[in-house]
C-alpha cells in the first residue's frame, strides 16, 4: 500500500469584517442579557473624592510647616509672581501710546512697515474693543509663561537633540503632557501654588513647554552632519561647535519653537482664569456663565488679534534673520518709533480714550437674538437629530451596560486594532477610571467624544480629499484653516453658544469646529504624498477617479489618515471638556465644580485624572493602529 501524503488543512481567510462583526454581536447579546447590572452610578460623596479633598485640606494646613513648601514650592511661587508683577507693572506703566510705540518698533525690526502697522493696529484694537486693561494683563501672563518655558525648553531641547538616550526617556513624558486636556493641569496647580497668577503661569508653562522642547530638538537633529564634521575637523570643541555651527544653522527652526510656545500659551491663559489668573479670560468666563455673547465677543476678538499679531511678528523675525539680518538703520528707526510712543505716554492720559471704544455688547446680543429666532428651525432640527439619534442612544448604552462588558469590548477592539500593549493600556485606564468613582461621567464624556470625532472625521475627510484633488479649492481653504488654527480654543464656544444655547450639542459643535482644521491638513498632505508614478499607473490601468481614491490613494495615505484620527480625538477630547462651560456636563462639569467649590475639590481633581486616562487610552489605540500593518498585509486566520 503506497503512502499518501496527507497535507495540512487549508488556511481559512475570513473576511475583514468577520471579527469585528462577531465582536459586535457578542457585545449586543451581553448588553441585552446584563443591561442594568454591574453599572457604576455617579456618587458625589465617593470615598476617592473625600480622600482627595482631605488631602487638599491637609496640604493647606501644613504648607507653612512642610520643608518642601517652605524652601522650594513657595519660593517658586514667589518668583513666578514677582516676574509676572514686573511685566504687568512695566506694560501698564508704558500706557497705551508707549505700548503701541514699542510694538511698532518690534514689528519694524521683525518684518518692516507691514508688520509694524499690523502690530500697532492690532494692539490699538484692544482699546477700541474696550478690553485694554485685561489685554495688558493677558500679555503680561503670556510673557511670563513664554519666557520661563523658553528658558527651560530651549536648552532641554538642545540636549534632547544631541542625546538619543534622553530623547527616549523624555518622549513619553512629552506625549502625556500633550495628551492631557488643558483642564487637567489646573487642579494640581491649585494644590501647590494656590489660586492666582502663579498657578495660571505654572499651568501655562506645563502646557506650552512640550513644543519648545520637541521643535528645538528637531532643529538640532536636522543640522547638516557635514557642517558638524567640518567644524570638528578644524579643531573646534563640542561647545564651540554647538554655539558656532549647530545653533546658528538651527535658528530658523528654533524660531518656530518660540512661535508655537506663544500660541500654546495664549490658548491656555484664558482657561487659567478658572483658577483666578488675570486677563481676558475673566470676560469670557463671565459671558459663558451668563450666556451673554456681547460680553464674550470683545475679549474673544482681542485674543484672536493678539495671537495673529504675535504669530506674524515671530514668523517675520525668523525670515528676517534667515535672509538679511539687522542693520543699524533698522535699529535706529525701530528705536525712534518706540521712543515716540514712550514720549507720547507722558503727554497723553494712560487710559485708552473712552471716546474711541466701541459699545458692541448691545448690538451683538441683538444680532444673536435675531439669529436664534431666524435660524431656530434649522439649528433646533440639527440639535434634536444629533441628540436623539446619536447622543442619547449611545449614552444610554454606555451608562447602562455593565462596566466589565464595556471594558471587555474596549480590550477586544484595542487588541484587534492596535495590538497587545495598547489593549492592556486601554484596559488599565478603564479600571483606573472605575476605581476613581467616575465611570458614569467618563462614559458620558466618551459619548460626546465619539459623536464629535465621527462628525469631525467625516467633514475632515471630505474637505481634505477636495483640497488634494483641487489646488484652487486648497488655495481658498488654506487661509481659513490658518485662521482657525490660530484662534484659542475658548473662542470656538462663542458661535456654538450663540446658535445652540447651553446644551451637550453645543460642546460637540464647538469641538468639531476646533478639531476639523488639523484633520483636513493631514488628510490633504497624506493624499498629496502618494507617489505620482503610482497614480499614473492606476489611471493607465483604467481606474476611475473613485477607484483611484478608494483603492490607491486612501490605502497609501493610511498613516496620515490615522494620524488625523489621533489628532482629531485628542483635540476633540480637550474641547468637549471645555464644553462644560456651555452645558456639556460630565467630567468637564466635575472639574469646573471642583475649582468653584472647595468641598468638591476631590471630585474635580479626580475628574482631571479621568480625563487624562481617557486621553491616554484613545491616543494609544490610534497610535498602535498606526504602527500595525494594514489589513491587507495581516496574516489570514
Amino acid at each position: 500500500m503506497s503512502a499518501t501524503a496527507v497535507g495540512s488543512p487549508p488556511r481559512v481567510k475570513l473576511p475583514r469584517w468577520a471579527v469585528p462583526a462577531a465582536a459586535a454581536v457578542a457585545f449586543a447579546v451581553g448588553y441585552v442579557v446584563f443591561r442594568g447590572v454591574g453599572t457604576l452610578p455617579h456618587d458625589d460623596e465617593a470615598g476617592t473624592f473625600v480622600a482627595l479633598t482631605d488631602a487638599r485640606e491637609w496640604v493647606d494646613d501644613n504648607k507653612n510647616a512642610n520643608p518642601v513648601f517652605l524652601y522650594f514650592i513657595n519660593y517658586i511661587r514667589l518668583f513666578i509672581d514677582g516676574l509676572f508683577q514686573t511685566f504687568e507693572t512695566v506694560l501698564h506703566a508704558l500706557g497705551w501710546p508707549g505700548l503701541l510705540g514699542v510694538m511698532g518698533g518690534i514689528g519694524w525690526l521683525a518684518g518692516g512697515w507691514r508688520i509694524a502697522l499690523l502690530g500697532v493696529a492690532g494692539f490699538a484694537s484692544f482699546g477700541v474693543l474696550g478690553v485694554w486693561e485685561h489685554s495688558v494683563d493677558t500679555l503680561a501672563l503670556v510673557a511670563t509663561a513664554v519666557l520661563l518655558s523658553l528658558l527651560a525648553g530651549l536648552p532641554l531641547g538642545v540636549w534632547v537633540g544631541r542625546s538619543p538616550r534622553l530623547r527616549r526617556a523624555i518622549t513619553p513624558v512629552l506625549d502625556y503632557m500633550q495628551i492631557m486636556p488643558t483642564f487637567a493641569y489646573l487642579a494640581p496647580m491649585v494644590l501647590f501654588f494656590q489660586i492666582g497668577a502663579p498657578a495660571g503661569v505654572a499651568a501655562t508653562i506645563i502646557y506650552a513647554i512640550p513644543p519648545a522642547i520637541r521643535i528645538t530638538a528637531l532643529a538640532i537633529e536636522q543640522v547638516s552632519p557635514t557642517a558638524v564634521e567640518a567644524s570638528a575637523s578644524l579643531g573646534a570643541t563640542r561647545w564651540q561647535t554647538l554655539f558656532k555651527v549647530r545653533l546658528p544653522l538651527a535658528r530658523s527652526t528654533m524660531t518656530l519653537a518660540i512661535n508655537q510656545t506663544i500660541m500654546m500659551a495664549l490658548s491656555m491663559v484664558v482657561i487659567a482664569n478658572l483658577i483666578a489668573a488675570p486677563g481676558l479670560g475673566s470676560d469670557i468666563i463671565k459671558g459663558l456663565s451668563r450666556e451673554n455673547v456681547g460680553i464674550m465677543l470683545p475679549a474673544g476678538l482681542a485674543i484672536v488679534v493678539m495671537a495673529v499679531v504675535l504669530d506674524r511678528t515671530t514668523m517675520a523675525a525668523a525670515r528676517q534673520r534667515a535672509h538679511a539680518g539687522l542693520s543699524l538703520l533698522k535699529l535706529a528707526v525701530a528705536a525712534g518709533i518706540a521712543a515716540v510712543g514712550v514720549g507720547l505716554a507722558y503727554a497723553l492720559p494712560p487710559e485708552f480714550p473712552s471716546a474711541l471704544e466701541l459699545q458692541m455688547g448691545g448690538p451683538v446680543n441683538e444680532a444673536v437674538r435675531w439669529a436664534e429666532r431666524t435660524w431656530y428651525p434649522v439649528t433646533d432640527a440639527l440639535k434634536e437629530f444629533t441628540t436623539r439619534l446619536l447622543l442619547n442612544p449611545l449614552d444610554g448604552v454606555l451608562t447602562t451596560a455593565p462596566w466589565w462588558l464595556i471594558a471587555a469590548a474596549v480590550l477586544a477592539f484595542a487588541f484587534w486594532a492596535a495590538g497587545v500593549r495598547p489593549a492592556l493600556t486601554a484596559l488599565g485606564c478603564l479600571l483606573a477610571i472605575a476605581l476613581l468613582g467616575l465611570w458614569e461621567h467618563s462614559m458620558q464624556t466618551l459619548t460626546m467624544v465619539f459623536v464629535a470625532v465621527t462628525v469631525t472625521l467625516a467633514i475632515g475627510l471630505l474637505l481634505g480629499i477636495a483640497a488634494a484633488r483641487s489646488p484652487r479649492f486648497s488655495a481658498v481653504q488654506r487661509p481659513l484653516l490658518d485662521a482657525a488654527q490660530t484662534m484659542p480654543s475658548f473662542v470656538y464656544l462663542l458661535p456654538a453658544l450663540a446658535l445652540f444655547g447651553a446644551t451637550r450639542f453645543t460642546a460637540i459643535f464647538a469641538s468639531v469646529i476646533y478639531a476639523v482644521p488639523p484633520v483636513v491638513r493631514l488628510v490633504e498632505e497624506g493624499l498629496r504624498g502618494v507617489p505620482p508614478t503610482v497614480v499614473e499607473a492606476a489611471l493607465s490601468a483604467g481606474s476611475t477617479p473613485g477607484q483611484l481614491l478608494r483603492k490607491v490613494q486612501l490605502p497609501m495615505a493610511r498613516k496620515s489618515i490615522l494620524l488625523a484620527v489621533n489628532q482629531g480625538i485628542v483635540m476633540t477630547l480637550a474641547m468637549v471638556v471645555l464644553g462644560a462651560m456651555v452645558g456639556g456636563g460630565a467630567l468637564g462639569y466635575d472639574v469646573v465644580s471642583g475649582f468653584s467649590q472647595r468641598t468638591d475639590f476631590g471630585m474635580g481633581f479626580a475628574a482631571g485624572i479621568a480625563i487624562v486616562l481617557l486621553g491616554i487610552m484613545l491616543d494609544r489605540i490610534t497610535q498602535g493602529a498606526d504602527r500595525r500593518p494594514s489589513p491587507q498585509k495581516r496574516k489570514p486566520i
